[in-house]
C-alpha cells in the first residue's frame, strides 16, 4: 500500500494506474466499513449460490418433550408415534450503496486527498448503514427483559439502568432456553452489545472486568471492552437505542376534522413517523392513526375524525420510556445478550463485503473529462434471527 499518495497522483485516467489506485482504494474502503460492523461480526454466515435467487430459508427441527420418555414404556404396550415438525426463518437479500461526485477542478486544487477521504467516508456509511440492518434484526427479538422487573418498555423509569443484575439474569435466561455458546479458549462464554452510557453504568460495578485484565490477553472481537459473569461485552456507539418518535403539539383549535397542523417544525424523526400511514399517536390522551402526512405545511391527516382539538394539546408517541407530566419519554437502550448461531447475516455468491467502483473521467456522459464517481457498495446482504430463545434484549434506562 503507499504511503505517500498526494492530491496530485491520485487519479489518472491511464488504465494501469486506474486499477492500481482501485486496488489501494478498495483496501481503504474496506477498512474502514469493516470497523463499523460490530452487530455482523457473531452472525452465522450464509451465502445464497448465484443463480438461486434472492431469498434464504433457515430451519431447525422442533425439539421433542422429554416428559412423554420420562414414564417409560408399557410392556407389549406400543406408544404413538410423534410428528417430526421443523421451524422455518426466511430472509431476502438487498444491495446497497452509495457514491460521490468528485469534480477535476477539486481534484486539481484541493489541499486534501480527495478520493482517499472519499472512500474513508463512504466505507463509514455503508458500513453503518449494514451495521444498523443487522442490529435492528436482532433487535426484533421477543425474548425481552425489562429492567427493574418493570412489566413494559413504556413502564421504564430513569433509575431502570443496566446492572451487574440484570445481566446475571439474562445468562440465567439464556441457559434455561438452553441457547448455544460460543467457545474461546476452551471456555463457554455469551456476547452483549452495549452503548457507552450503558457501559458507563456497568463500570461501576467492582466485579468488572477490564479486557486489559483478561488472563488471555487482548481483545480479539472489534469493539470489546470487558467480561462479567461469563458474558463478553462489545461496545458500539450504534446500539441500539429506542427513541419518542413524535413530541409536538396542536397548533391551532379544530373541530370536527380530519385534519391538524403540527404547531413547530417537525424534526426529521416526526417527518419520518407521520410519513408511514397506519401509525398510531396521541393527541392528549386520545390514540388516533396517521392517514397521510404533508410534510409542507406540517399537516397531519387522522384516519379517524377528530373531536374539538384545542391548540397546544401535546401531540405524542409512546415508544420509549414512561412518560413525564409533558408526554416527553426517555430514550431506552436495548442491551443484546445472545449465544452462538442466534442470529444469520446472509449474502448472494460472496457478494457480502463491501467495495468501491471507480468511474474515472472521460466516461460516456462526461464529454469534457470533468467528472469522477467513487462509489460504494454491497452487492447483497441481510440479516435476521434464527433461534428467538437464543437472543436476548435487555430494555433499561441510562445514567
Amino acid at each position: 500500500m503507499p504511503t505517500n499518495y498526494n492530491t496530485q497522483t491520485t487519479v489518472n485516467t491511464a488504465a494501469p494506474q486506474t486499477y492500481l489506485n482501485k486496488t489501494y482504494y478498495d483496501k481503504n474502503l474496506l477498512v474502514n466499513a469493516k470497523t463499523q460492523l460490530k452487530h455482523a461480526q457473531f452472525g452465522q454466515k450464509r451465502t445464497i449460490p448465484n443463480g438461486a435467487g434472492d431469498n434464504v430459508e433457515f430451519r431447525r427441527w422442533t425439539l421433542f418433550d422429554p416428559k412423554k420418555v420420562v414414564p417409560g414404556l408399557v410392556e407389549g404396550v406400543t406408544p404413538d408415534g410423534q410428528s417430526l415438525a421443523q421451524t422455518r426463518v426466511t430472509a431476502q437479500c438487498k444491495a446497497y450503496g452509495a457514491y460521490v461526485e468528485v469534480s477535476d477542478w477539486l481534484k486539481r486544487t484541493s489541499y486534501d486527498n480527495v478520493m482517499t477521504g472519499s472512500t474513508d467516508i463512504l466505507g463509514e456509511q455503508v458500513g453503518t448503514a449494514l451495521d444498523w440492518i443487522t442490529r435492528d434484526a436482532m433487535a426484533a427479538g421477543t425474548t425481552i427483559q425489562y429492567a427493574n422487573g418493570r412489566a413494559s418498555r413504556n413502564a421504564i423509569q430513569s433509575g431502570d439502568i443496566l446492572t451487574t443484575t440484570e445481566i446475571r439474569k439474562a445468562v440465567r435466561t439464556l441457559k434455561k432456553n438452553k441457547a448455544r455458546p460460543f467457545k474461546r479458549n476452551g471456555k463457554d462464554y455469551f456476547v452483549a452489545i452495549v452503548s457507552p452510557d450503558s457501559v458507563y453504568d456497568l463500570q461501576s460495578d467492582q466485579l468488572w472486568q477490564d479486557v486489559s485484565k483478561y488472563q488471555y490477553g487482548e481483545q480479539i472481537f472489534s469493539g470489546e471492552i470487558g467480561k462479567l459473569f461469563g458474558v463478553i461485552f462489545v461496545e458500539s456507539t450504534e446500539a441500539k437505542v429506542f427513541k419518542q418518535s413524535v413530541l409536538n403539539a396542536v397548533n391551532a383549535n379544530t373541530s370536527s376534522s380530519k385534519k391538524f397542523v403540527l404547531k413547530n417544525d417537525p424534526s426529521e424523526e416526526e417527518i419520518e413517523y407521520f410519513s408511514v400511514a397506519g401509525n398510531k399517536f396521541y393527541v392528549g390522551s386520545t390514540e388516533y392513526t396517521v392517514a397521510s402526512f404533508d410534510v409542507d405545511n406540517k399537516e397531519v391527516t387522522f384516519a379517524e375524525s377528530a373531536t374539538n382539538l384545542t391548540a397546544d394539546t401535546v401531540v405524542w408517541t409512546d415508544d420509549a420510556g414512561a412518560p413525564d407530566a409533558n408526554k416527553a419519554e426517555a430514550d431506552v437502550h436495548g442491551t443484546l445478550v445472545f449465544g452462538e448461531d442466534a442470529y444469520g447475516v446472509v449474502d448472494i455468491g460472496g457478494s457480502g463485503n463491501v467495495h468501491t467502483i471507480i468511474h474515472a473521467e472521460g466516461s460516456t456522459t462526461d464529454p469534457l473529462d470533468q467528472r469522477t464517481t467513487v462509489a460504494c457498495k454491497c452487492d447483497s446482504y441481510t440479516a435476521c434471527i434464527l433461534n428467538e430463545d437464543w437472543i436476548l434484549r435487555i430494555e433499561h434506562a441510562v445514567s
